[in-house]
C-alpha cells in the first residue's frame, strides 16, 4: 500500500538513484565475505573447491573472480575494495578475512568460526556499521579444526565461543562504519575497544585493494592501462582505474595517532609459494602486508605505488580504553572525459574534512537511519522487536555482493593460464550462456557468497519494504537471458545450475507488486508484466521437465528440502519407476495459482489480451488440483494417515506411498487463489471460457468455492485450492499439533511423531529410515550443513502464514479449528497465523532469564552488555529448543522474522497481504 508518511532523506537518495541523478549505490557493502572455497575460484579437476583453494591459500593466491576482505567496502564491480586487517601480535599471520572451516572439516559441513555481527545499514549504503570481535590471544585454528573433525555427526559444531579465547573479555570489539558525504564521497571511521582486564597491543591497517583483472587478460580489461595506486602525500594515496575513475584515499587530519608509514605490494599470487618449483624471478605478492608485519621481511614491500596498499597503525590499548580513526575515500575526476580522444578527465580537488565534520557527518546519517526505520518498523513495537528487525534489515543489506562468473570463461581458461582439466566442461556446459556480474543478494555473505534462485525470492519479501527497486530489479534479473536458460529453467547455484529448486519466483514477484500498491490499488504493471513474460517460459520448462507422464502430478528432485526425502530426490530412479512428490505437485499448483492471479491482474489494468493465458492457467491449476486429489483414485492423498505424501508408482501397477510426516504434505496447503469479483467483473471472456470449462467438467466443478464471509471485497468471489475443506482441515490437525509439527518456535518441517516411531522403508534390497532429528543433520547427505528432518525453517513457515491468511479471508472468522490441537481451544485461522508469526519472532526475543531461544544457552548472549543486544539470524532452528544452526548470517531469508513483526503489528497489512 502507498506510504503517506513524509521521505526521509534516504527515500530522497533512493529516489535520486532510481532517476540516475545520482549514483547512490554505486559503493556499499559489496565485497564478498569469502571468495576462496568457492566453485567459480576452483580450477581442480575434480571439482574440490575446499581443498583447490583453502583459507590459507587466500593469503598468497590472487583471486580470478572477485576479493574479499573483513567487512569490506566495494564498487557495484568490486574494482577497487575497501577492507580493514588486524592482527594482535599472537596470530601467526594478519587477519585479512573470516577464517571457518570447510565442508570437508566440519563435522556438520562448512561453518564460520568468527563472531562478527552486521548491525545496520540503509539501502543506498549511505550509513553502515558492523562489529568484529577480535581476540587478543593466538587465534585457535589448529583446535577449531582438530575438535571439529574428531567429532560426529551425533555431536555439535564447535564454535569458536567454545574454545575460551574470549574468557575474561580478553578481546577487541572493533566496529567498522562507513557514511557518505555524497555519492562518490564515502568517510569510514574504525573504532577499537578493549574489553580485556591488560592492557594488549593492536595492529590495524586500513586497506585499498585493486581487483586483478590484469593477469587474466580477461573481458573487463582496462585496455593497456594497468590500474595503480600511487602515494600523492605523506600518508595519501590516488588510485587510477581507467574504467572506475580516480580516488584520493587519506586518513583524516586530526586523527589520535599517526600511521607508522605507508605500505604498498601488487596483488598478485607468490609464485613461490604456490609453486615449489618456480624458477622465475621475484616479484611484489597480495602477501607482502603479512610478510612485512608479521614475519619482519622488510623486502616484502613496495614504495609509493602498487595495487594493494595499506596504512600501518600500531598501537598499544589501555584495558577498558578506545581508538578511533577516520579515513576517506573519495571521488577526485569527473564522471565524463573533457576530452573523449585523449580520454581526458577534469581534475577536481575536493572540499576538505576535519574530525570535527566527520563526527557530524556520521552522526547525521545515523539520525537519518533512524527516521527511514521509524517509518518501516511499527511504532508500537517494543524496543527488543525494533532491535531485531533493524539488525534483520541491516543483514539484509550487508549480504549483497558482487557476484561475477562468466560460464564460458570460466570453462575454456584464459589465455595467460594453463588450460582447465575436460572434466570442468561437466560442471557446466548446459551453461555456457550465464553471464553474471552483478550485485546479488546472498543467502549469507560466508557460508553461501553465491546466489540461490528460491532464496532470493525470499529474501526481496522484506527487501521490498527498504528498497522495493532493488526487489524488483533482483527479481527480473534472474529472469534475464544471460541467467534463464534458453530453455527457461532458472539457475539455481554455482555447485549445480541445473538443479531444480521450488518454483516460488512468481509467488515473490506478485508479493513485491503487491506491496506498492498505490491508493488506486494499482502497482508497478511493467515489472509485472516484464516478469511474467519470463515467466512463462520458466512455467513451461517446469511442465516439460516434470511432468514426464503428462499427468499433472510432478517430480522435480530434492526441491530445495535437502534430505527431507527417504532418498536423495534428485538421484536417477530405476527404469520403470517414478517419484511423484507432493511438494513437487504443490509447487505446480502455487505456480498456476499465482500466474492465474498475474494474468488476471494484467487483463484488468492493461490489456484483455491476458485473458485467454489466464483461461490457460485457470484450467491448468484446476488439473493439478485434480491430480494430486483423485488419481489413481486419491492421488497422493492418504485418507488414513490425513496427509499428503509422496509416491514411488512402477510401471507393473505397483505404488508404494512414502509415508513421512514432512513439510513435503503441508507444501499442499500453500497454492490458493482468490478471483476477486472486482477484478474479474469486466473479464467477459475470461467468464465466458470459466464457465463452458465448469459446466462441461461438472466433475472438476467441486474445486470451485464462492467465498461467503464478512470481507465486502472477497464476499462473493470464487476462490480456489489444492486441499478441499476436509483435507485442508485434517492436515491442519496434525500442523498445529504440539506432538508432531507446532513447536514453541514455528512448524517443523518434520514431524516429531517419527522421533519415536520413525519410517521404514525397503527399497531396491536397501533399509531406508527417516528419523525426526531436530537440530543438525545425523549424515552427509547433501553436504552435511543442513537438515530438513525436524528443525524450524523460515521460508516454509511464511508461506504457510501466508496460506493460512488467504484461507482466512474465504472461510471468514466464523471458521474455528483447535489450537494447539488437543488444548480445547478455539481459534480463527487468522488468530493462529499470528501466533505461528509470534512463535518465530520469539526465537529472537530475550526470556525473562535473558536467553534468546536463537542463541542457546551461551550466557554472554544473555547477560554481559557487550553480546547481550547482538542477534544472529541463522539458517534454521532446532525444533526442540529453537537453537539457531547452520548458516549463522542467513540474511537471507530468516530477514523475514522484520517481515513477521510488521505484520503481527499491522492487521491491515496481513489481510491486504494475503489478497
Amino acid at each position: 500500500m502507498p506510504d503517506t508518511a513524509p521521505k526521509t532523506a534516504e527515500d530522497q537518495r533512493l529516489a535520486e538513484n532510481k532517476d540516475r541523478t545520482k549514483n547512490w549505490q554505486r559503493w556499499g557493502t559489496y565485497l564478498p565475505e569469502r571468495q576462496w572455497g568457492t566453485v567459480r575460484e576452483d580450477y581442480s579437476y575434480n571439482g574440490d573447491v575446499w581443498n583447490s583453494f583453502p583459507y590459507e591459500m587466500a593469503q598468497f593466491r590472487a583471486f580470478r573472480w572477485g576479493e574479499d576482505g573483513l567487512l569490506g567496502w566495494t564498487d557495484r564491480q568490486c574494482r577497487l575494495c575497501f577492507s580493514t586487517v588486524l592482527w594482535n601480535g599472537q596470530d601467526r599471520t594478519l587477519k585479512e578475512r573470516l577464517f571457518g572451516l570447510g565442508n570437508n572439516e566440519g563435522n556438520h559441513g562448512e561453518d564460520v568460526k568468527e563472531q562478527f555481527y552486521y548491525l545496520d545499514a540503509v539501502p543506498t549504503n549511505s550509513y553502515c556499521k558492523a562489529l568484529y570481535k577480535y581476540p587478543q590471544k593466538a587465534f585457535p585454528y589448529d583446535q577449531l579444526r582438530e575438535e571439529n573433525r574428531r567429532r560426529g555427526y551425533d555431536m555439535p559444531e564447535y564454535e569458536l565461543l567454545d574454545t575460551g579465547i574470549f574468557d575474561s573479555n580478553r578481546y577487541f570489539d572493533v566496529f567498522i562504519e562507513y557514511a557518505k558525504s555524497d555519492a562518490e564521497d564515502m568517510l569510514v571511521r574504525i573504532t577499537a575497544h578493549n574489553r580485556g582486564p591488560e592492557a594488549a597491543p593492536l595492529t590495524i591497517m586500513p586497506q585499498l585493494t585493486l581487483r586483478n583483472n590484469w593477469s587474466w587478460k580477461n573481458l573487463e580489461a582496462t585496455g593497456k592501462t594497468k590500474p595503480v595506486i600511487s602515494q600523492t602525500g605523506p600518508f595519501q594515496v590516488k588510485a587510477e582505474h581507467k574504467i572506475l575513475g580516480a580516488y584520493r584515499f587519506e586518513p583524516l587530519d586530526g586523527n589520535a595517532i599517526l600511521p607508522e608509514r605507508l605500505l604498498f605490494t601488487e596483488n598478485d599470487s607468490n609464485m613461490r609459494r604456490l609453486d615449489p618449483n618456480y624458477k622465475g624471478p621475484d616479484h611484489f605478492s597480495k602477501d607482502g602486508f603479512d610478510r612485512y608485519v608479521v614475519h619482519g621481511d622488510q623486502n616484502a614491500v613496495k614504495e609509493s605505488n602498487g595495487t594493494k596498499c595499506a596504512l600501518l597503525y600500531r598501537f598499544n590499548l589501555q584495558p577498558g580504553a578506545s581508538q578511533t580513526l577516520y579515513f576517506r575515500l573519495v571521488r577526485i575526476d569527473s564522471d565524463r572525459p573533457i576530452d573523449k580522444k585523449t580520454e581526458t578527465f577534469a581534475y577536481i580537488e575536493p572540499a576538505g574534512i576535519d574530525i570535527a565534520q566527520a563526527e557530524s557527518l556520521f552522526a547525521t546519517r545515523k539520525s537519518e537511519a533512524d527516521l527511514f526505520y521509524a517509518q518501516r518498523i511499527p511504532q508500537e513495537a517494543t524496543a527488543e522487536e525494533r532491535n531485531i528487525s533493524r539488525q534483520a534489515f541491516a543483514g539484509l543489506l550487508w549480504c549483497k555482493q558482487f557476484y561475477y562468473f562468466i560460464a564460458e570463461t570460466w570453462m575454456s581458461g584464459d589465455p595467460t593460464q594453463i588450460a582447465p582439466p575436460p572434466e570442468r566442461m561437466k560442471k557446466s556446459e548446459d551453461w555456457r550462456h550465464l553471464f553474471c556480474r552483478d550485485i546479488l543478494s546472498m543467502p549469507d555473505k560466508w557460508e553461501y557468497p553465491w546466489f540461490a534462485a528460491w532464496d532470493t525470492a525470499f529474501h526481496m519479501i522484506p527487501m521490498a519494504r527498504i528498497d522495493p527497486e532493488f526487489a524488483k530489479n533482483q527479481l527480473l534479473l534472474l529472469l534475464r537471458e544471460w541467467y534463464m536458460h534458453p530453455n527457461g529453467q532458472m539457475p539455481a547455484y554455482e555447485f549445480a545450475f541445473g538443479d531444480v529448486n521450488p518454483p516460488v519466483h512468481g509467488w515473490a514477484v506478485l508479493h513485491v507488486y503487491r506491496l506498492g500498491l498505490d491508493e488506486n490499488g494499482v502497482g508497478d504493471l511493467d515489472f509485472l508484466e516484464r516478469a511474467f513474460q519470463k515467466l512463462m517460459l520458466n512455467f513451461t520448462w517446469w511442465v516439460n521437465r516434470n511432468d514426464e507422464k503428462g499427468r499433472n502430478l510432478f517430480g522435480g528432485g530434492f526441491l530445495g528440502l535437502d534430505n527431507i526425502g527417504v532418498f536423495d530426490r534428485s538421484v536417477a530412479l530405476p527404469d520403470g519407476v517414478n517419484l511423484h512428490q507432493a511438494d513437487g505437485t504443490a509447487w505446480m499448483g502455487l505456480y498456476c495459482a499465482v500466474m492465474l492471479q498475474i494474468s488476471l491482474e494484467l487483463a484488468h489494468h492493461r490489456s484483455k489480451a491476458y485473458e485467454d493465458i489466464a483461461s490457460k492457467f485457470f484450467e491448468h491449476y484446476i488439473a493439478v488440483i485434480d491430480a494430486i486429489n483423485s488419481v489413481g483414485g486419491s492421488g497422493l492423498w492418504d485418507e488414513e494417515e490425513g496427509f499428503y505424501f509422496d509416491k514411488l508408482d512402477h510401471d507393473d501397477g505397483r505404488s508404494i506411498s512414502l509415508k513421512v510426516r514432512s513439510m513435503v504434505g503441508i507444501a499442499p496447503l500453500f497454492a490458493v487463489c482468490i478471483m476477486q469479483r472486482d477484478t474479474i467483473a469486466g473479464l467477459k471472456d475470461f467468464e465466458k471460457r470459466k464457465k463452458w470449462f465448469l459446466t462441461n467438467k461438472e466433475e472438476l466443478s467441486e474445486y470451485v468455492s464462492t467465498a461467503k464471509c464478512g470481507n465486502e471485497k472477497v464476499n462473493g468471489s470464487e476462490w480456489i485450492a489444492i486441499a478441499p475443506r476436509d483435507r485442508f482441515q485434517r492436515v491442519l490437525q496434525r500442523v498445529l499439533d504440539e506432538s508432531e509439527f507446532l513447536s514453541p518456535h514455528g512448524i517443523r518441517a518434520l514431524s516429531r511423531h517419527h522421533h519415536d516411531n520413525p519410517f521404514e522403508v525397503e527399497l531396491e534390497g536397501q533399509r531406508l529410515r527417516v528419523r525426526y532429528t531436530p537440530a543438525e543433520g545425523d549424515s552427509g547427505m547433501f553436504g552435511g550443513n543442513s537438515n530438513w528432518r525436524g528443525p524450524v525453517w523460515f521460508p516454509m513457515n511464511m508461506l504457510l502464514i501466508n496460506a493460512l491468511q488467504r484461507y482466512s479471508l474465504v472461510y471468514g472468522d466464523d471458521f474455528k479449528l483447535e489450537y494447539p490441537t488437543g488444548s480445547g481451544q478455539q481459534r480463527t485461522l487468522i488468530e493462529i497465523a499470528e501466533d505461528i508469526a509470534r512463535r518465530l519472532v520469539n526465537l529472537f526475543l530475550p526470556g525473562k532469564d535473558g536467553h534468546r531461544p536463537s542463541h542457546g544457552r551461551e550466557e554472554r548472549y544473555a547477560t554481559d552488555p557487550y553480546w547481550k543486544d547482538l542477534i544472529l539470524f541463522s539458517e534454521y532452528f532446532d525444533g526442540d529448543t529453537g537453537r539457531g544452526l547452520g548458516a549463522s548470517h542467513q540474511t537471507g531469508w530468516t530477514a523475514l522474522a522484520a517481515t513477521l513483526i510488521q505484520a503481527l503489528y499491522t492487521a491491515r497489512e496481513m489481510r491486504n497481504s494475503a489478497q
